[in-house]
């Protein structure tokens, strides 16, 4: 079977990006088959990759494509996550489609519109510039129509008081793109970025455990990778240092999901990144976000900051991904639907 690998700078890792419609739509099947496909990549050296998208062409007539994100779980037995979504796999599978024909030829101010069917997000894909195989875009996260802030806090509340193993700590839990939790830096001991951005075993095992404090507060898995938890720092009046933990291992920047999400968490009134943000969480001022592995910005269009105050849109611009190549997965073969099998052997 025909796949294609993009890999979206800043990611921690590339993106397989298979069709959907040549696959088994059950999961207990879809996992049987993405095991064989990953197995596949690790005989070949390229288990490094972790991130697979599913992805057809959209019947619905406002979406271009159709987007499923599946999460390899790290461990002796491979397991996936389809909960969440990536927003650095939705851009590798806009690059994907326009060489598979399915869209036009990416240009500047061509936007390409995904819908994820994970959790329904509808993201526009703005590109920005495209030179041979590297395209640049602004991704749009929108919300149409607009949501309530209030409706963005899974746990109810801006803040709670999450108890993990031997401690206790105070968060914000705000699901925008994919669920997180945010963390204030300085309530875990650290204090300026660059002990934010150490190599700090001690600093991600408290995150972690965090994470599946937080995961069991959700009713999710514990060894998902699901909520995503990330550690936020004031840097400025419009600028937060922030560290995230990816799967299984420091984020090299942040998520674009989490870019999203945080940008929308500055802006409600009582989170932690409202608290951190300054003048970044009035309306109408976008905020910089500091990353180890560089710095992005995210614009979120609120009407204020209150719970019935509502929100419209997220935009991140400058995101890169260059297209890697096209492989054949012969393990995938096997399950392939029969009706494809005809099309995919020419």
């Amino acid at each position: 079977m025909l796949a294609h690998i993009a890999h979206a700078h800043g990611s921690p890792s590339s993106t397989l990006v298979l069709t959907a419609d040549s696959l088994p739509a059950g999961e207990a099947e879809l996992s049987a088959a993405l095991g064989d496909a990953t197995g596949w990549l690790a005989r070949q050296g390229l288990d490094h990759i972790t991130k697979i998208a599913l992805v057809t062409p959209s019947a619905h007539p406002l979406f271009d494509i159709d987007y499923r994100f599946v999460q390899v779980l790290p461990g002796e037995r491979t397991r996936f996550d389809f909960r969440g979504s990536c927003g650095h796999s939705v851009l590798s599978s806009v690059v994907v489609a326009s060489r598979l024909g399915w869209v036009g030829k990416l240009a500047p101010e061509h936007r390409v519109r995904v819908r994820v069917r994970n959790n329904d997000d509808h993201v526009v894909c703005e590109v920005d510039e495209s030179v041979r195989n590297r395209t640049t875009f602004t991704a749009h996260f929108l919300n149409h129509p607009a949501v309530r802030l209030e409706s963005l806090l899974p746990l109810g509340t801006t803040t709670t008081d999450l108890p993990y193993d031997d401690g206790g700590i105070r968060i914000s839990g705000v699901s925008v793109g994919n669920p997180y939790v945010f963390l204030a830096a300085e309530d875990l001991g650290v204090h300026t970025e660059d002990e934010l951005f150490a190599d700090n075993e001690k600093l991600f095992d408290t995150m972690s455990r965090i994470r599946r404090s937080a995961a069991t507060s959700y009713g999710w898995p514990v060894d998902g990778a699901f909520p995503k938890v990330a550690a936020v720092l004031p840097a400025g009046d419009q600028a937060v240092a922030v560290r995230a933990i990816s799967v299984p291992s420091w984020h090299p920047t942040l998520a674009l999901t989490g870019a999203v999400c945080l940008g929308a968490a500055s802006k409600i009134r009582g989170t932690i990144p409202f608290k951190l943000a300054g003048a970044a969480a009035r309306p109408g001022n976008p905020l910089e976000i500091r990353t180890k592995g560089g710095v992005t910005v995210a614009a979120a269009s609120v009407s204020g900051n209150e719970p019935d105050s509502e929100l419209s849109w997220v935009s991140v611009p400058e995101k890169a991904v260059t297209f890697t190549g096209a492989i054949t997965i012969d393990s995938l073969q096997p399950h392939v639907r029969k009706e494809d099998t005809c099309l995919l052997s020419t």
